[in-house]
């Protein structure tokens, strides 16, 4: 599959709709165009964390893994069941990888005695960023009801999970102390 992208501008959403992959026009506040807008933005955010950097290199593979699959998981957001033609659709065994890679850097951390409070180091809480922008996406998913592969749902919520887990391994990584919630500490 290959895009071929010439022109950026064109001029069809000064309106206030887009198209979807099938080409059909809708409007830019469409629950489809709320959802895969903000797998967009997760993605960006994804950037902004490997860019940053201070996270181990098997955490960055895997980060630059799943923003690849972010654009599937748009790509098939972006298409309504139907049509003749086979569309690009998240499968099971994208979010069994993600199992995965979530029993496997969860394995080397300490068991949770409390909840934990987004921070650490800056890696751990650009990934706590990434992981409530990814639960935002999973419910604009949600949002569009049976329109859309219940895949893209299951993927969302188990890399919200691996994110929370990736947190805690750089931070266990640096040194850094993992800050947890102290209930009624300041009252």
């Amino acid at each position: 599959m290959t895009v071929n992208l010439t022109r950026i501008y064109t001029r069809l959403g000064d309106g206030g709709e887009t198209h979807l992959g099938d080409m059909s026009r809708v409007p830019k506040t469409d629950p489809r165009i709320e959802a895969y807008g903000t797998v967009d933005e997760l993605n960006a955010q994804l950037g902004v964390t490997l860019a940053a950097g201070g996270l181990p290199e098997q955490y960055a593979a895997w980060l630059r893994r799943i923003q690849n699959d972010l654009f599937d998981v748009g790509a098939d957001i972006s298409v309504p069941e139907g049509g003749t033609r086979e569309r690009l659709r998240v499968i099971q065994e994208q979010t069994a990888w993600l199992e995965g890679a979530c029993d496997e850097a969860n394995a080397e951390l300490p068991a949770l005695k409390s909840f934990v409070l987004p921070g650490g180091t800056l890696a751990a809480a650009h990934l706590h960023v990434c992981r409530t922008v990814c639960r935002r996406a999973e419910r604009r998913v949600l949002a569009c009801g049976d329109a859309v592969n219940a895949e893209t749902v299951r993927y969302l919520n188990r890399l919200s999970d691996l994110l929370f887990i990736l947190s805690r391994g750089v931070n266990q990584a640096a040194g850094a102390a993992e800050p947890l919630w102290e209930p009624g500490r300041y009252r």
